[in-house]
């Protein structure tokens, strides 16, 4: 399975109603996510642009996808970025694999 970076924000109005009355999220959205076959490494709340991280398994990029879209169609969200993430031995692979071609820039 695949791993990814979910960050998230939520709306105004979502944060008005965890203040009011909180609540850990996740007890609704990890079940969410093991429907679609993945299942959670973890997850943290965070500072700045995004309010909460999560390290994700998937089974692929169109589950990792539809989780996104089902969690913005409740609308609580403003905000869901996904970040694919790939092991460092892949990532070896990957610079092995652009060290077999050559890129020329154009001519300026």
């Amino acid at each position: 399975m695949s791993h990814y970076l979910f960050q998230i924000s939520f709306t105004a109005d979502a944060l008005a109603k965890l203040v009011e009355k909180p609540e850990n999220r996740l007890q609704t959205v990890i079940p969410m996510v093991e429907a679609m076959g993945g299942s959670f490494v973890g997850s943290w709340l965070s500072f700045g642009e995004y309010d909460s991280a999560a390290i994700v398994q998937m089974p692929d990029n169109i589950s990792a996808k539809a989780f996104s879209m089902a969690a913005m169609a409740g609308g609580g969200l403003r905000r869901f970025d996904i970040t694919p993430l790939m092991t460092f031995e892949d990532g070896v692979a990957a610079m092995q694999k652009a060290g077999s071609v050559a890129y020329t820039a154009p001519d300026t």
